[in-house]
């Protein structure tokens, strides 16, 4: 079974707080791409938990 757009952003920003200052542009940018993609198909209730990783990693310096 496909993963929804919405499990691969969580996914792919846990996977970015995992790897602090390893991540490269490129891991921030697909991490980011898969957050604005997930939002587009989201719930309410997922676009909130979005809204939380996305301010996490803005808060550690890890997302533009």
């Amino acid at each position: 079974m496909e993963k929804s757009l919405f499990q691969q952003a969580r996914d792919a920003m846990m996977n970015m707080t995992n790897m602090g200052n390893d991540a490269d542009e490129n891991e921030k940018q697909a991490a980011n791409e898969a957050l604005q993609s997930a939002y587009n198909e989201a719930t309410p209730e997922e676009k909130q938990q979005l809204q939380q990783l996305e301010q996490q990693l803005k808060q550690k310096n890890q997302l533009k």
